[in-house]
């Protein structure tokens, strides 16, 4: 059973810093590219970024592109999502998604708040 958990969410201020972390288990975590997506309130999920399977590409919505970064260990089966000068409209649920079984995340919350 393909199984994805987020954590690492919570509240920060403007500016700064969060570490996301999805741990994935139920099939062979090095073969497969992951996603991370958000939904804000209101608004249709999005994609935030993609890795590919041996991290050795990667790609960005133009909205965080020079501020976050996506990476992943394999031998820790798990991918990551380090977000860094967080603004307001980062505000969102993030999700990891792994797009080969159609499985997401139950999500973890980010709110940017001063």
């Amino acid at each position: 059973q393909v199984q994805l958990v987020e954590s690492g969410g919570g509240l920060v201020q403007p500016g700064g810093s969060l570490r996301l972390s999805c741990a994935a288990s139920g099939f062979t975590f090095r073969d497969y590219p992951m996603n991370w997506y958000r939904q804000a309130p209101g608004k249709a999920r999005e994609l935030v970024a993609f890795i590919s399977s041996s991290g050795g590409a990667v790609n960005y919505a133009e909205a965080v592109k020079g501020r976050f970064t996506i990476s992943r260990d394999n031998a820790k089966n798990t991918v990551y999502l380090q977000m860094n000068s967080l603004k307001p409209e980062d505000t969102a649920v993030y999700y990891c998604n792994a797009p080969w079984f159609g499985v997401w995340g139950q999500g973890t919350q980010v709110t940017v708040s001063s």
